[in-house]
């Protein structure tokens, strides 16, 4: 009768358990590379015959952002399997025995959910403005006597930029014939 320790070369499920522990970044590799093939098979894809205006068009982008997540992984992946460690999580003022404060992460989810529920019906200007102002309550800023009017005037200057210099059509709401 033979044992699994008779057996040469045979890995027990405790040690395969350890060597995934030791080598966890590898997640971070397949992640990389995962996005990269979806970001490459994304561009490669796309039409883009009425957009094309020279020889750097749409596609120019994507392509060497999904060639850049390629070469990473795989880079991140020699590195782990060579024996590189990442460095131990440590803030530098953060202290990690202190739970997570999730009522602002809580808060920040409902604005930002918010703002995309309202981004259609009152536009961004007016939903981007509430997403700025709620941020900053969520983050602790009381000035409402300031706060709103700085949200306002990001919400609008975003808005300006996007829609007007950059040609990224945002919705106006009821707005649009304002601005």
């Amino acid at each position: 009768m033979t044992t699994r320790t008779d057996i040469p070369h045979a890995e027990t499920g405790g040690e395969r358990r350890s060597w995934l522990r030791e080598h966890s970044e590898l997640g971070v590799c397949v992640l990389l590379l995962g996005l990269g093939v979806l970001v490459l098979t994304d561009a490669l894809t796309m039409d883009v015959d009425i957009a094309q205006r020279g020889p750097i068009g749409p596609k120019t982008v994507p392509l060497v952002v999904g060639a850049g997540l390629l070469v990473i992984a795989a880079l991140l992946a020699v590195d782990v399997l060579r024996g590189g460690r990442g460095q131990a999580e440590g803030g530098e003022d953060i202290d990690l025995s202190e739970p997570a404060d999730w009522r602002t992460v809580l808060l920040l989810a409902g604005v930002f959910l918010g703002a995309a529920v309202l981004i259609e019906p009152l536009g961004f200007p007016v939903a981007g403005a509430l997403l700025f102002w709620g941020a900053a309550y969520a983050l602790g800023s009381r000035r409402i006597d300031r706060d709103p009017l700085i949200a306002a005037g990001l919400s609008l200057v975003t808005y300006t930029v996007f829609n007007n210099l950059l040609g990224v059509p945002l919705p106006g709401g009821p707005l649009m014939g304002v601005l």
